[in-house]
């Protein structure tokens, strides 16, 4: 900018400094806005996200929690994914508490996937109400989810979401849970788990139901349970396990034959059994 001398009088020269000012404060704001565009850029760019991996998931697939996480504008980028999903809870889709997104590296992330606690479910006016371990009422759906049994023998008025199902006995809601815990031990999945109006529990495989009483033994019954049912394939009866304990050396299946005087009893050979019979169906 020229000096003072060279302007007439005072106030072009005042206006000249203006100008220049603006001028100034017009290359600076361009040039960091260029510096800012060509960051974006650059993010945009070199964090573009190739390879993605899914953890914690049952409920969804891989494909399908993929989608649901990148979504949206800058869905594919691993910087915004960071931001966007770290340590967030997702009200929005059902059975899924929260999902935490790491960066592995610039074009590879982690999903993990922390699903709310689901022990069962009630069915209720037509739809599944789903429960957490202490019985509160998590979700809804229409359909019956896969590796969740269904509750029957229940007794309670109203359901409410989000609020604990009012039943007697709160403890029945450990139970389940329980039983569901030793049965994913023992890689089996149950239909349904009924309770009488005793607070006897039978549950459900299929055809085959094993009437198992209270809680005592709980681990060993299902133990056997899960060596038994392959040999009952194609067979509907009840295995008589009410009295079950571990000195007992027979199980016995009650087959079922149309009607209860067709009713046949078999003797099945328990894990306790070290005899050669014991993996023989008689």
């Amino acid at each position: 900018m020229r000096e003072r001398e060279y302007y007439s009088d005072s106030s072009s020269y005042i206006h000249a400094q203006v100008l220049h000012r603006r001028r100034v404060a017009a290359a600076v704001i361009l040039s960091i806005a260029a510096v800012f565009i060509a960051i974006l850029l650059f993010i945009y760019r070199f964090f573009q996200v190739k390879n993605i991996t899914v953890a914690g998931s049952t409920h969804y697939t891989d494909q399908e929690i993929t989608d649901m996480v990148t979504d949206g504008p800058f869905g594919k980028n691993s910087i915004v994914l960071y931001l966007r999903y770290r340590n967030k809870k997702r009200s929005d889709i059902p059975f899924v508490e929260m999902m935490d997104v790491e960066i592995i590296n610039h074009e590879t992330i982690r999903i993990t996937v922390y699903e709310r606690s689901v022990a069962g479910c009630v069915k209720y006016l037509g739809r599944y109400m789903y429960f957490s371990r202490d019985g509160t009422i998590v979700e809804t759906s229409d359909e019956a989810l896969s590796g969740i049994p269904e509750v029957l023998g229940l007794k309670y008025d109203s359901i409410v979401l989000y609020e604990k199902l009012p039943v007697s006995d709160d403890a029945v809601f450990m139970r389940v849970l329980n039983a569901v815990q030793i049965m994913d031990k023992y890689e089996l999945q149950a239909d349904k788990i009924y309770f009488d109006p005793q607070n006897n529990m039978t549950i459900y495989f299929g055809t085959v139901r094993a009437a198992l009483g209270q809680d005592q033994y709980m681990d060993e019954k299902i133990s056997n349970i899960s060596r038994i049912l392959p040999k009952l394939e194609g067979k509907e009866g009840t295995l008589e396990m009410v009295n079950y304990s571990p000195g007992n050396r027979y199980i016995a299946f009650r087959l079922k034959r149309g009607t209860i005087e067709e009713e046949q009893v078999e003797e099945i050979a328990s894990d306790e059994t070290e005899s050669p019979a014991e993996e023989t169906v008689p």
